[in-house]
């Protein structure tokens, strides 16, 4: 029987008959073999089966019905594009292009296809990939073009729909019987793309998966117009804007190579009555802006205070200090707080500065005599902070001596009211009265905030300033010390490896003056498991060796109030024993600190901060880095093996 896609074909007047032949005993639907050397349709030609003898009829017999003439035609071929195409299994696994092959095939050859360049002009073709899985149904006529010049078939260029019906899986084995055994269909492509494109250009996914080399000039120059936003052009009926060169970003709303949103016309056009209001979503200290950068709403925090006993010889290296081992991140606010601190403060800013490096900006300075506090912010934080302000005390009778007394900074970030208080007591073993007078002193003298509105007026109270705000951090040298004298102490210190700090801390005064609650009330300390801060022989690891004898205490605290239960939460407590310019070790501590959304309703600082001192101390260490590499150089050409 005649195949479907023969029957398929448009119908054609069948050819007449040459005058004086007819087609005796020919079988309805048998199939004519065509003459070797002779094309079929050749006219002239006749058929062995012309020839084949029947019986003959008795002269008085009617003769039989004569069979419909039927031109000769060879068996059509299988169409095995559609029929793979249309096999669940090929159809799922069709690959289509992705972006960045589109954006390769628009501008030419890429390194990323090895297989077109590897191989040369005379590569057969059957090691391309199947016309099956091609990703366009306009390739489908090409490749059978070429499939069928390379057989040699003169059906190449029939009816391209002809084969749609030809959806049987044994297709393939007739069509593989027909070509031979040397041509073999290749294998299916991966059913997952490769991963996709990275901005890093020595990234592993890069290299493994789109064969791309990274020191390839035409590479780099290839991916720089990349970095364009291209959301000028985004509608499909416009022409392309000339500022976009990212191809791929013209496919979605969203490119892949910005990290900021694009905003809709008609959103703009809306003007909604809550887009910039003071508490919607859409404020700039919102609730939306503030999941942007804290999706969990909790602030990294490094609070340290440190009694620099007025040396003016600086550490070495500060990494110790403001960037602890225990610490595998940086924080995202950095508070300093110093007592009798060195003459030149300018210095001491510019190597802190130099030391958390250019990721971070000092937001403010203050000072209060020999008190100064330091505030750095990570920079791409500054938008959401507001106008600083600072408030002083002095606890000394003479005034003109700042050496004991407070100094407060305070500020709004997003929803959430901070107040830092640095702090220098009244020095003494038995001056515990005169300590808590001076705290106070600050409570009711420090007068914060100004113009920064209160974020809960409700609960404030205008004898204690550590009321008005949402989180209070009350740093420095409050002199409290150890009772039962020297020997005691000494005692717990050398019992063995291990140090008995709870057993300390049952003589702490602090300690004890915050159970009766005549002191620092409401406020928490984290657990202390470092030994005391105070007093040290000055580069050496061993307490006061004086004939003053003076008791080791915790005199350095670091100590904390929320207004809200739960939003401090204490990660590290400790101190910095390799520090020793000082009879002082700096005591630090990091924190996670909860931030709410705020309103529009504050005096922002308009992302303001001490630009002078950041490029100092950027060039700070960019000077020592290439100070290193002089001196690594050096050392490597002074080398000289000797042999005896």
């Amino acid at each position: 029987m005649p195949s479907k896609a023969e029957s398929l074909r448009p119908s054609e007047p069948a050819p007449q008959p040459p005058e004086g032949r007819t087609l005796q005993g020919q079988l309805p639907g048998a199939p004519l073999a065509p003459r070797a050397g002779s094309p079929p349709d050749a006219p002239g030609s006749e058929s062995p089966a012309l020839a084949c003898s029947t019986p003959a009829t008795p002269s008085g017999e009617d003769p039989p019905a004569r069979a419909a003439p039927v031109t000769p035609r060879p068996p059509a071929r299988p169409r095995l594009e559609r029929a793979l195409s249309l096999d669940d299994k090929g159809w799922r696994r069709r690959r289509f292009r992705g972006s960045q092959e589109d954006l390769e095939a628009r501008n030419g050859t890429s390194p990323s296809r090895r297989s077109v360049q590897s191989e040369g002009p005379g590569a057969p073709a059957h090691s391309c990939s199947p016309p099956c899985l091609s990703t366009s149904l306009q390739e489908i006529p090409k490749s059978r073009g070429v499939l069928g010049s390379e057989r040699g078939s003169p059906s190449s260029g029939g009816n391209p729909l002809s084969g749609v019906a030809s959806s049987s899986p044994n297709l393939l084995h007739r069509d593989a019987a027909v070509v031979g055994s040397s041509s073999r269909l290749p294998s299916l492509l991966p059913p997952r793309p490769p991963p996709a494109l990275s901005l890093d250009i020595a990234s592993d996914s890069l290299r493994t998966a789109n064969k791309v080399d990274s020191d390839l000039a035409d590479y780099r120059l290839r991916a720089q117009p990349l970095l364009v936003r291209a959301h000028s052009s985004l509608v499909p009926g416009r022409p392309r804007s000339p500022l976009a060169c990212d191809d791929c970003s013209l496919r979605s709303a969203k490119s892949s190579f910005s990290l900021l949103a694009p905003i809709r016309s008609k959103d703009v056009r809306s003007r909604s009555y809550l887009e910039g209001s003071l508490l919607a979503s859409g404020a700039l200290l919102g609730a939306d802006e503030l999941a942007r950068y804290f999706p969990d709403r909790n602030v990294a925090l490094f609070v340290a205070t440190w009694n620099m006993q007025g040396q003016k010889e600086l550490p070495p290296s500060l990494d110790e200090f403001l960037l602890p081992a225990e610490a595998d991140y940086a924080q995202d606010l950095y508070v300093i707080g110093v007592q009798e601190g060195c003459s030149d403060r300018r210095e001491w800013e510019t190597r802190l500065q130099e030391t958390l490096g250019p990721h971070y900006v000092l937001l403010s300075s203050a000072a209060h005599g020999v008190l100064y506090m330091s505030l750095f912010i990570r920079r791409d934080l500054i938008w959401f902070c507001s106008e600083v302000e600072c408030s002083t005390v002095t606890t000394r009778i003479v005034s003109q001596i700042k050496t004991k007394g407070a100094l407060g900074v305070s500020f709004t970030f997003f929803g959430t009211s901070f107040l830092f208080i640095t702090s220098h007591f009244t020095s003494g073993d038995g001056k515990v009265a005169e300590r808590l007078l001076d705290y106070t002193r600050t409570i009711q003298a420090l007068a914060l905030p100004r113009n920064v509105p209160d974020t809960n007026p409700y609960r404030s109270s205008a004898a204690d300033v550590t009321t008005r705000f949402d989180e209070v951090f009350w740093f420095g040298d409050f002199n409290f010390r150890l009772s039962g004298g020297r020997t005691a102490v000494d005692t717990l210190l050398c019992q063995g490896l291990v140090v008995d700090v709870p057993a300390l801390l049952q003589h702490d005064q602090l300690i004890q003056e915050m159970r009766k609650g005549s002191i620092f009330k409401g406020f928490q300390e984290p657990d202390i498991h470092f030994l005391p801060s105070y007093k040290f022989d000055i580069g050496k690891d061993t307490y006061d060796s004086t004939s003053k004898q003076r008791t080791p205490s915790y005199t350095d605290r670091v100590l904390y109030r929320s207004r809200h239960k739960g939003d401090i939460c204490p990660v590290i407590y400790s101190s910095c024993p390799g520090i020793k310019t000082s009879d002082h070790r700096p005591v630090y501590g990091l924190f996670r600190v909860k931030v709410r959304p705020g309103r529009d309703n504050i005096p922002l600082a308009a992302g303001k901060f001490d630009r002078e001192l950041y490029l100092l101390g950027i060039k700070r260490r960019i000077s020592k880095e290439m100070q290193r590499q002089q001196a690594l150089q050096s050392q490597n050409s002074s080398t000289i093996c000797s042999v005896s």
